[in-house]
């Protein structure tokens, strides 16, 4: 087992892997910006290196400045959080050119899942269920509108390098093709440095699910049920549940099965994320992420499982501590992403925390890194805090959900709470019946 694990992330995140190291009696080190000196993480960790200015390329994402603080410090490991480095294979590479444990899959596996062509093409080959579209990249208009032509009206044009919905354009016809295909190819450069595109069948009223693996690298896998993450905004996730409301336990074991299989096939190691889209009964493939979600705690609410002690475990050489016949749900969970935001815009709202209370009670789970007199630097995500609770099913669990809601207090700024509270009155997501479209045309009906 490590003796010393460097936590290259920040914010809620990096106190989450802070704790699990702090339970397993592994000392903990904190990076962080200048902006990030007064952070929650700078003062949970047992120690802490400065890495850098405000700006995440300087400090954040800078794979020299990371190996040198694990050299300083004498981490041997490092556990990515999510974002910044976590999907990076030549991250990951480095570290393994200077004897560092990246606490996550080899490099090859997130090489293969990140690019969205090549990732298809694997999960394909494992027999996974996939979306009809093209076979590969789509590389010009004539090309585009015969493949549109074959798998019918509406498609969606993607970045093969895309993710969080950058990249993506919906075409009803083939009059908006043109456009559209165009618009994205500039997207995906701008974004990813990558024009490349795919074309993919648009479904009307999919659900997004996805199904929670983990394997030991060594052939050995599971996979700990699903998650429903189809309540977004501009293709980002709002409000998660497991186990989703929608899908039957015979559906579960069926494409559990199914990604357990392929990712044991592949040797892949620790945790990862099958994503599909899901109608008519059908899961379609659309990506694999090759690391820890924002969404895994209900994950664990309902499995009573650690995800990042068992991360740590299986990149430390030791087995999981479960098989799958050990998994069993519990009750119902569900986690609200807060926002430091402006409703109904959903710009950005950095500030001081004048006042912050943290709801509290049986069921209720507030991971953040806030407290009161803290200032939100303007230069990261505005994610400030992710409200989870757990009930012996998704009626009690909303109920808690609407009294934890009652007693977070976030003064100082603006938030994403009120949002919740109101989508809270609605009979739709009473009674779980929405798809991936149903925020987008809320918000447009409310804030018109």
């Amino acid at each position: 087992m490590f003796d010393k694990i460097l936590i290259a992330n920040r914010g809620e995140i990096a106190l989450r892997v802070i704790r699990a190291c702090r339970e397993m009696g592994i000392a903990s080190v904190a990076v962080h910006s200048t902006a990030d000196t007064d952070a929650m993480h700078v003062r949970m960790a047992d120690e802490s290196v400065c890495i850098g200015p405000p700006s995440s390329t300087n400090s954040y994402l800078s794979m020299p400045a990371l190996i040198s603080a694990c050299e300083i410090t004498g981490a041997q490991a490092i556990h990515p959080g999510y974002g910044f480095l976590s999907e990076n294979a030549g991250f990951v590479q480095m570290l393994e050119d200077h004897d560092i444990t990246f606490i996550g899959p080899r490099a090859e596996h997130i090489r293969i899942m990140g690019d969205k062509i090549t990732a298809k093409d694997t999960m394909k080959a494992l027999g996974v269920p996939c979306v009809p579209g093209s076979e590969g990249g789509v590389n010009d208009v004539d090309e585009a509108k015969r493949v549109a032509a074959e798998i019918g009206y509406p498609v969606i044009i993607k970045a093969t390098a895309g993710g969080g919905g950058r990249g993506m354009k919906v075409a009803e016809n083939e009059t908006g093709l043109e456009v559209a295909f165009r618009t994205a190819r500039s997207e995906a450069k701008a974004a990813f440095g990558n024009p490349d595109v795919y074309i993919e069948k648009y479904l009307q009223r999919p659900r997004h699910i996805e199904i929670q693996v983990f394997g030991d690298g060594k052939g050995r896998a599971v996979h700990l049920g699903e998650r429903d993450c189809s309540l977004q905004r501009r293709h980002q996730k709002v409000l998660e549940e497991a186990p989703g409301p929608s899908i039957t336990a015979e559906q579960r074991e069926r494409i559990g099965a199914v990604c357990a299989n392929a990712v044991a096939k592949i040797g892949y190691a620790g945790a990862g994320t099958i994503e599909f889209l899901f109608e008519d009964g059908e899961f379609y493939f659309i990506e694999m992420n090759t690391r820890l979600q924002v969404e895994h705690p209900v994950t664990e609410a309902i499995f009573g499982v650690d995800l990042v002690r068992q991360q740590i475990r299986v990149a430390a050489g030791l087995p999981m501590e479960f098989q799958q016949e050990d998994l069993a749900i519990n009750g119902h969970s569900i986690e609200v992403r807060i926002n430091a935001e402006k409703v109904p815009s959903f710009s950005p709202c950095p500030g001081k925390i004048t006042q912050y209370h943290a709801p509290g009670g049986l069921g209720v789970r507030m991971d953040s890194a806030l407290y009161q007199g803290y200032s939100i630097p303007p230069y990261y995500d505005s994610l400030i805090g992710k409200l989870i609770v757990h009930g012996r099913d998704r009626n009690e669990a909303l109920a808690r959900l609407s009294r934890a809601l009652g007693e977070l207090i976030v003064d100082g700024v603006d938030t994403t709470v009120p949002l919740f509270s109101a989508l809270l009155e609605e009979p739709d997501i009473l009674s779980g019946d929405y798809s991936i479209h149903w925020l987008e045309r809320w918000l447009a009906k409310h804030y018109a």
